[in-house]
């Protein structure tokens, strides 16, 4: 009899109707790796900030059609079902089933740890939605998943550099470019969600890990064209790793040229592809001139995304480590210290120190 495998994809999540817009914006802000300050501080920050966005939040989920919703659980659902299908079709003799741990509304992490319990799985690869590694992000999904599941996981950190990865966004965006009508002049908008530049100063990798995405796609592309990456969905008083997206957006249609927009770091449509790049940044680039104004729809069920997610979730399976990049073993720079290699380096050296064994899944389990 083969395994039962249990793949589980950390997300985001998003409300479910115009009700949950709230309590989703309060978990949200509510979580450590966002508002970094004691708890008492972060309680009162995450309520504040959460009444006083909720209504115009509530509008702009109103312009997608979910029903005052995120699109985002159906999305995943999307991604998690043509995902199951490709492990399936590559491990006949075993028995593979997705869970889906979205951080700040329904389907919890929580939840998602109990039914994999509850299913009985005997490997479970943890594959975060996140293609960068973020504190913020992904960092955050580990810590919480490590509350509710205490046996051994294997993870996959980030796959920002994977082939299919690549190949699936410049798919993506010369299908754009085509939708336009082959424009010149163009401008190609690299957009991936922004942090606080304390964050980065602090060891997070994932602008370097954005920054040289940018660079491989760029290598991709029509020559000729003006390729920028930048960074969106900026909030609060504190300096955010730049040039933001607005900005080029203005600098590119000031300059009267064609604009592709793609997300580079958001694999499913959600407020922040559909509304912020397809709506807000579109009338801000009608505003200031620009030619012709493209947005690159979200990677979603791309079959190279999906292959790409099912080849990563194989070879940590096969892996003996618990934990791989898509490079194997560390991907990010030495000075990155946030990177969770980091933190599997350390957990090594403590078990050294006090006379623990580090060989085996078991020593330094993310589960």
């Amino acid at each position: 009899m083969g395994r039962k495998i249990a793949v589980v994809l950390f997300n985001l999540g998003g409300p479910d109707g115009p009700d949950a817009v709230q309590p989703f914006l309060r978990n949200l802000f509510d979580d450590p790796a966002i508002i970094q300050a004691p708890l008492p501080i972060r309680w009162a920050l995450a309520r504040f900030i959460s009444k006083t966005r909720a209504p115009s939040a509530k509008k702009n989920y109103a312009l997608m059609g979910s029903g005052g919703g995120s699109p985002l659980l159906p999305e995943t659902e999307k991604q998690a079902e043509a995902l199951q299908i490709e492990l399936a079709a590559s491990l006949p003799g075993d028995e593979v089933r997705t869970f889906i741990a979205m951080r700040y509304w329904h389907p919890f992490t929580k939840d998602a740890a109990r039914a994999v319990k509850d299913w009985g799985a005997d490997e479970v690869v943890l594959l975060p939605l996140y293609p960068q590694f973020s504190t913020t992000t992904t960092g955050s999904s580990l810590t919480e998943w490590k509350k509710h599941y205490a046996g051994p996981t294997r993870t996959v950190c980030c796959y920002p550099y994977e082939e299919g990865f690549i190949a699936a966004h410049v798919d993506q965006i010369m299908a754009a470019f085509d939708q336009a009508g082959r424009p010149s002049d163009v401008s190609l908008l690299l957009s991936a969600h922004g942090l606080p530049e304390k964050i980065v100063a602090a060891g997070d990798p994932y602008q370097w890990q954005c920054e040289t995405l940018v660079a491989m796609i760029a290598a991709r592309v029509p020559q000729d064209w003006d390729v920028v990456g930048c960074y969106q969905s900026r909030v609060g008083p504190l300096k955010w790793i730049g040039p933001s997206t607005d900005e080029e957006v203005e600098r590119a249609s000031k300059e009267k040229r064609n604009i592709l927009i793609a997300p580079i770091a958001f694999v499913s449509e959600h407020i922040e592809t559909l509304v912020e790049l397809g709506e807000e940044y579109k009338l801000l680039a009608e505003q200031h001139g620009s030619s012709s104004y493209t947005r690159v729809e979200a990677l979603g069920v791309h079959p190279g995304f999906i292959r790409t997610l099912a080849g990563e979730t194989l070879a940590a399976l096969d892996m003996t480590e618990t934990i791989r990049s898509c490079a194997g073993s560390r991907l990010c720079p030495t000075g990155a210290s946030g990177c969770p290699h980091a933190d599997v380096a350390r957990s090594r050296q403590g078990c050294k120190r006090i006379g623990l064994g580090t060989g085996g899944s078991d020593a330094v389990s993310l589960g």
